[in-house]
């Protein structure tokens, strides 16, 4: 059983899941259908969103608990990041010195 350690980076994160999905036995599911996944949690995410925010929704629907909507984001975002070789926590840095370039209005 994999283990995350206290303070985990994101790259700790993106180990984590390789080795859940290696136990569980998603390695074999193709980058589209974790895209499916992800886009599926994000449905989960807005709509345990819109709950929160005490916007109307299906009355019959499963209660969704917005942290865990989130991670399960997260998971499915490293998921695919790892199928692609891409090192998140590098990506976000790239991508964060990037964005101190440009102009907010």
């Amino acid at each position: 059983m994999p283990t995350l350690t206290k303070n985990p980076t994101l790259t700790d994160f993106q180990k984590y899941v390789r080795e859940l999905e290696e136990e569980r036995g998603f390695t074999k599911n193709t980058v589209l259908q974790t895209c499916l996944q992800l886009g599926e949690e994000m449905g989960e995410l807005f709509k345990a969103v819109r709950k929160k925010e005490k916007m109307k929704v299906d009355a019959t629907s499963d209660t969704m608990h917005l942290d865990e909507e989130m991670a399960d984001v997260i998971i499915f975002l490293c998921s695919l990041a790892n199928r692609y070789d891409i090192d998140l926590e590098q990506a976000f840095r790239t991508k964060e010195e990037h964005n101190k370039t440009r102009t907010w209005q």
